[in-house]
């Protein structure tokens, strides 16, 4: 899917940053010029190679490539090899530093850009939302994950491969699959009452938290559904169910610890830190609001700041800052996505 240029450049202008939003669902694109228009724009399909493997990740950013070339075309994009000069990929996958040689050997070998520049997507996020340039990004969706940037550059960021490299609590997956234990133990004994005993069942149209059960061992309800249990727990416990509330705490605690210890790592101090977070569990008011405060105990002069923009605008304008183009090209960039 693409849609038309937009952001301003001129018949002739040249693509000079190709920026990328890669995850397991989809791919975001976008052409620019060293003004900061958008030249040329397309959504492809899932780039983690985790997920899709290298080969199809690769793939599917050549396609979305095309797309893209061709809604530039339109205002004067150039075709061929390389696209453009400098390319910020920014791709869910892009774990520890194994993951950027692999992927970032393969982007190189497709010869789409001449620089070419692999980070995790939770960047794009952090990029996106801040508006000094640099900060902390966390993105609480099905997983968590968190990086950060100081002003002098130097970045931080956690494995976040769940259980194996420590996360206790890793996002949304976990609060959906607590969720339905929660509900099961309440029903056997083994725990307190909880509304999500009927909530749970209720979000799949079945019987009772042992016929989920059943449905997600069988194949009957796909595994993958689980995390949509989120929702159900986060809603009970801003209704103030305890159970719910006890194992949203626990999440809390999770992004808390990231964050804390990102503004440590970087050894910011006292210093005013922006902290962007994205996300689906972060949409809940509630979590944002606990967040907030358990940040504020460990960084008082932190802001949080929902993402308000697609991530492909902070892959571009990482690409912008790696040109350095200025703040009127960020500000043209960011009135084109607005």
């Amino acid at each position: 899917m693409s849609s038309g240029p937009s952001g301003g450049g001129g018949a002739g202008a040249e693509p000079v940053v190709l920026a990328v939003d890669g995850g397991a669902s989809k791919t975001d694109v976008l052409l620019l010029d060293a003004t900061g228009a958008v030249l040329g724009r397309a959504r492809g399909a899932a780039s983690n190679h985790q997920m899709v493997g290298l080969d199809a990740a690769m793939d599917n950013l050549d396609r979305a490539f095309g797309a893209a070339l061709a809604d530039a075309n339109g205002a004067g994009g150039a075709a061929g090899l390389p696209i453009c000069a400098t390319g910020v990929y920014c791709l869910a996958g892009i774990d520890l530093a194994v993951d950027e040689e692999r992927v970032g050997g393969a982007v190189t070998a497709r010869g789409w850009t001449t620089v070419t520049e692999v980070r995790n997507d939770t960047f794009a996020v952090m990029r996106a939302g801040v508006t000094s340039g640099w900060g902390i990004g966390v993105v609480c969706g099905t997983g968590l994950n968190c990086v950060g940037m100081g002003p002098d550059g130097s970045t931080v960021r956690f494995p976040s491969l769940g259980e194996l490299s420590g996360d206790f609590t890793p996002g949304g997956a976990w609060l959906g699959v607590r969720g339905l234990g929660l509900a099961l133990r309440a029903g056997d004994g083994r725990g307190d009452p909880t509304v999500l005993q009927r909530a749970v069942p209720a979000l799949f149209g079945l019987e009772d938290p042992e016929a989920v059960l059943e449905a997600a061992y069988t194949g009957a309800l796909p595994y993958g559904r689980l995390p949509e249990i989120a929702r159900v727990v986060l809603d009970a416990a801003s209704a103030g169910d305890g159970p719910a509330d006890g194992a949203v705490g626990l999440l809390v605690d999770e992004v808390v610890a990231m964050i804390a210890a990102a503004v440590r790592r970087l050894e910011l101090g006292t210093s005013p830190v922006e902290v962007v977070v994205g996300g689906g569990v972060f949409e809940n008011p509630d979590f944002s609001h606990r967040v907030l405060e358990a940040v504020q105990w460990h960084a008082p002069s932190a802001a949080l700041r929902p993402l308000d923009a697609p991530p492909v605008l902070g892959a571009a304008l990482l690409g912008l800052d790696a040109i350095a183009a200025g703040p009127a090209a960020e500000a043209n960039l960011r009135a084109a996505l607005s």
